[in-house]
């Protein structure tokens, strides 16, 4: 640290040095300055190299790097997994939560948290540093996972089927707004379900039962442009804080019949 005066008044400077490791955690600071000379040539030739390399280049190289070991974090929280697990399994969904979906999922995850992020290259370094260091967002990646495969479910639904989803909610119109409505846009806008004829009542009929298409790559990318990771990771999380968050009757919902009146 430097000391200047101007006008009888001492101004302390922080050196760029100083500034960089105030940015470490404390445990990462004395780590690095621990490192004997042949070490931290070591880290700055990897700094380096990361740096220099093209976005993509880096994204693949952080995924293989820091993947093996958040999945293992994740699988020794067996509580929280266990809880996603029953959760998954009450929504009819089969996915499994071993080690192979962990680890797409955390690539996922970050390939999302940079596109929320107007897809600057540049910052998913600052997602990947993030997800490492917190363990904040160490948590929200099984929030997320919950999150994400509930999405998936609705986006495969039929609107029939939407509309006997929400109706069973406590609060129809939040859910209508957050989840419904930029499903059935995406279906729309894609062409996987097109209004048409809508004095018809066959015509009608005929979309609002039908059910979207989707091979799964396609499912992912529309979720992913659809929400954004906050609203598939407040999903999650407020399911596993309140069981009833989400009211789910499996018969009701995937009755193959249609009832009742269809809305206007």
């Amino acid at each position: 640290m430097t000391e200047q005066k101007y006008g009888g008044e001492s101004i302390f400077e922080h050196s760029s040095s100083e500034i960089l490791f105030e940015e470490l955690p404390l445990e990462t600071k004395q780590w690095a300055e621990s490192l004997p000379w042949e070490q931290r040539r070591h880290l700055l030739l990897l700094c380096h190299l990361i740096c220099v390399s093209p976005p993509e280049v880096q994204a693949e190289f952080l995924d293989n790097y820091t993947a093996d070991g958040l999945v293992s974090r994740k699988l020794q929280d067996t509580d929280t997994q266990y809880r996603v697990q029953k959760y998954l399994e009450k929504f009819a969904v089969k996915t499994d939560l071993n080690e192979l979906v962990l680890r797409g999922y955390i690539k996922q995850f970050y390939i999302h948290s940079a596109q929320d992020l107007r897809n600057q290259p540049e910052l998913y370094f600052k997602v990947v540093f993030r997800l490492v260091i917190s363990t904040e967002e160490q948590n929200n990646i099984l929030n997320y996972i919950l999150g994400f495969e509930l999405l998936k479910l609705m986006f495969q639904m039929s609107w029939l089927q939407h509309e006997r989803l929400y109706q069973i909610q406590k609060n129809q119109e939040e859910f209508i707004k957050l989840y419904i409505k930029p499903i059935q846009l995406a279906h729309k806008i894609n062409g996987l379900i097109v209004p048409e004829s809508k004095k018809d009542f066959f015509s009608k009929r005929d979309f609002f039962v039908k059910k979207p298409l989707l091979n799964p790559r396609k499912l992912i990318a529309l979720v992913m442009a659809t929400f954004t990771t906050n609203i598939v990771i407040d999903l999650g999380f407020s399911i596993i804080r309140d069981p009833n968050f989400l009211v789910f009757d499996y018969e009701y919902i995937f009755h193959p019949e249609p009832e009742g009146i269809f809305p206007d």
